[in-house]
């Protein structure tokens, strides 16, 4: 044996040189594996921040560069299956099983993130801009127990969370249905049953009568805006429109045509809304034309500034002598109008509102008892 360090020739069996010191042998510890082949491994997203469980189902052959060269020269390349998303590497090594064999369940259960991301990649696509926001919003609120294997969760659990996360009962709503929707891409993989969320009860819908603006009121704002406040033009549009506050507030010049008396693409959240104009009274057209004269030079006819937007309303209302209404209730105040005291009919009012249906009449046209006795008086006696 010659030494590598000194070059001398060592010639008794030793694991040291006798001439320089140096190790002649050397024993490298090879890591004992901690999983069999076959059986998948995990890691971790950093940009994701979750775990993602990968096994090998198989190899396929790369390509050769020279096609004369042996058969046992080809490149094997392993094919992986992969699944992401989970809070802990236990709970991914333990899909790695699931991933291999495609129906036996593993030792584990994901978590609720696990199936919120499922769900993110599928049905959620497909629903509307509002509607996804909405759920978000309600994922959100189930953050707390996002971490939590799904079939760990009781049905007390959920109503906890909804209960203490959620104040209203739209919220609480859209809270259920996004963990019914969960629980069933949980259910098809036999975790839990789809029906679990059904058992959350929600809070009481308490929807009070929205006020609306009366004649005096509108009188007033009309005084207001005569005067030279042009902040009073908010209200009037939507009152004389049906627009919703949200298309007041992202107004643009373009939209408008005041020749066709329409609004274009200003509508929000349904598709009726969407794709239907906004008609423009004959009395309201001056007021367009001074929005559009003192509109942002970004082509808007407001600051986008929401804050800004919902202050100069209500600080409006105040100096004109109005109640202090929300928004809103210049919708309100719209179809009230149509269909109360002008008795526009039914269909008409739809078209005006932008409604899918007429029955959405019950909710914003709001009669009183002057009126009700008005309709009455309506009907004479017959005469012989």
């Amino acid at each position: 044996m010659i030494c590598t360090k000194c070059k001398s020739e060592v010639v008794q069996c030793t694991n040291y040189c006798p001439n320089c010191g140096k190790k002649l042998t050397t024993t490298k510890r090879r890591r004992t594996k901690s999983r069999g082949n076959g059986t998948g491994c995990a890691y971790y997203d950093a940009a994701h921040r979750y775990w993602i469980a990968q096994v090998v189902t198989g190899y396929r052959e790369l390509p050769p560069f020279d096609p004369n060269e042996p058969d046992n020269m080809k490149q094997l390349i392993p094919v992986k299956k992969t699944k992401g998303g989970f809070a802990r590497k236990e709970d991914a090594l333990a899909y790695c099983q699931i991933l291999k064999n495609g129906h036996q369940k593993p030792d584990l259960a994901p978590t609720l993130a696990h199936y919120w991301e499922t769900y993110k990649d599928g049905a959620y696509q497909a629903l509307s801009a509002s509607k996804q926001q909405a759920y978000r919003t309600a994922w959100k609120k189930l953050e707390p127990i996002s971490q939590v294997r799904i079939d760990q969760l009781t049905v007390s659990d959920l109503q906890q969370i909804v209960g203490e996360k959620c104040k209203t009962y739209y919220t609480s709503r859209d809270c259920k249905v996004l963990l019914t929707n969960l629980y069933r891409i949980a259910a098809s993989e036999r975790y839990v049953s789809k029906d679990v969320p059904s058992f959350i009860q929600l809070p009481k819908m308490e929807e009070s009568e929205r006020e609306t603006f009366s004649e005096t009121e509108q009188r007033a704002l009309w005084k207001q805006y005569e005067s030279g406040d042009i902040r009073a033009a908010v209200p009037l549009l939507m009152i004389y429109t049906g627009m919703m506050p949200g298309e007041a507030m992202r107004l643009r010049v373009d939209q408008i045509d005041i020749d066709g008396r329409r609004i274009h693409g200003a509508g929000m959240k349904t598709k009726i809304r969407k794709k239907t104009d906004i008609v423009l009274a004959d009395d309201i057209v001056p007021l367009v034309n001074d929005l559009i004269e003192h509109a942002q030079p970004s082509g808007y006819i407001w600051k986008r500034d929401e804050k800004l937007w919902y202050e100069n309303f209500h600080a409006v209302l105040d100096d004109a002598g109005c109640r202090n209404l929300p928004p809103y209730s210049c919708r309100h105040t719209t179809a009230t109008a149509l269909a109360v005291t002008k008795n526009i009919a039914p269909q008409t009012v739809s078209k005006v509102m932008r409604w899918s249906t007429a029955r959405m009449l019950d909710r914003y046209a709001h009669p009183d008892q002057d009126d009700a006795l008005k309709a009455v008086n309506t009907l004479k006696k017959v005469s012989e």
